[in-house]
C-alpha cells in the first residue's frame, strides 16, 4: 500500500511539473512546446483510459516507469533541449525504450499464451523472442519517423553523433541500444517462464500485473506448468 502511494505522488508530481511546463509556454507563447506538453499530459492519462475503459488494470511501478520515461524523453529532452545539453541523454532513453517496449511486448504475448479462450500454446523461448523482436520493432518504426520528420519538416530529431553530421551513427546507435536493452528483458522474461521465480525486478513487475488482472489469465497452474517445459 505505502509503496503504491509513492508511485502515485510520482506520477502526480511529473504531472504537475508539466502543468506548470505548459502554462510557462503558453506565457511566453511557445505553442509547439505547448503542444507536445499537452500530448505527453495525455499519454500520462493513458493508464487511467485503459482500467475504465477496457478494465486492464496498470500496476503502479509500469505507470510510473512509462510516464517517467514520456516526461524525460518528450519534455526534458525535445522541450528544454536535453539531447543537445547531454550527449548521453539519447542513449540512455533509447535503452530504457527496449526495457519497456520488451516487457510490453513480453506481456502481450504472455496475455495471449495464458488467456484460455485463445487456444495459443507458445513455449519460453518463442515468447521471449517475440518479446525482442517486438521491442526492435517498435524502436525501428520509431527512427522511421525521425527521418520522415526530419526530411519533411525540418526538425533535427537525429542528432549529429561522434562527428557524423548525418545522423546515420544516432540512427544505429539507438537501434543497438534499443536491441541490448530488449535482449536483457528477454533473457529475464525467459527465465521467468522457465522458473516462475522471484528472483529479478521483472518477474516481480509480471506477477503484478497478473494480481491485477486475474481475469486475464485463467488456466490452471497445471497447464502453465506443461507449457513451460
Amino acid at each position: 500500500m505505502q509503496e503504491a502511494k509513492f508511485h502515485r505522488r510520482i506520477t502526480l508530481l511529473l504531472q504537475f511539473i508539466l502543468l506548470v511546463g505548459a502554462a510557462g509556454a503558453i506565457w511566453e507563447q511557445q505553442w509547439l512546446n505547448v503542444l507536445l506538453i499537452a500530448g505527453i499530459i495525455i499519454i500520462t492519462l493513458l493508464p487511467l483510459i485503459l482500467e475504465r475503459r477496457f478494465k486492464v488494470f496498470i500496476p503502479a511501478e509500469f505507470k510510473v516507469l512509462a510516464i517517467a520515461f514520456v516526461f524525460a524523453a518528450v519534455f526534458l529532452g525535445e522541450v528544454h533541449g536535453y539531447y543537445t545539453r547531454f550527449w548521453w541523454w539519447d542513449i540512455v532513453l533509447h535503452t530504457s525504450s527496449g526495457f519497456l517496449l520488451g516487457i510490453v511486448g513480453f506481456l502481450l504475448v504472455y496475455v495471449l499464451n495464458e488467456t484460455e479462450q485463445i487456444d495459443m500454446h507458445m513455449r519460453p523461448g518463442f515468447v521471449a523472442f517475440f518479446a525482442f523482436l517486438f521491442a526492435l520493432g517498435v524502436g525501428t518504426l520509431w527512427e522511421i519517423f525521425e527521418f520522415a520528420m526530419d526530411s519533411l519538416f525540418g526538425t533535427q530529431m537525429q542528432k549529429p553523433m561522434l562527428g557524423d553530421p548525418s545522423g546515420l551513427t544516432d540512427t544505429m546507435i539507438d537501434l543497438i541500444v534499443d536491441a541490448i536493452g530488449a535482449l536483457i528483458i528477454s533473457v529475464l522474461g525467459y527465465g521467468y517462464l522457465k522458473t516462475k521465480g522471484n528472483e529479478s525486478f521483472l518477474e516481480r513487475w509480471i506477477q503484478n500485473f497478473i494480481n491485477a488482472n486475474p481475469r486475464l489469465f485463467k488456466r490452471n497452474w497445471s497447464r502453465k506448468k506443461n507449457i513451460s517445459k
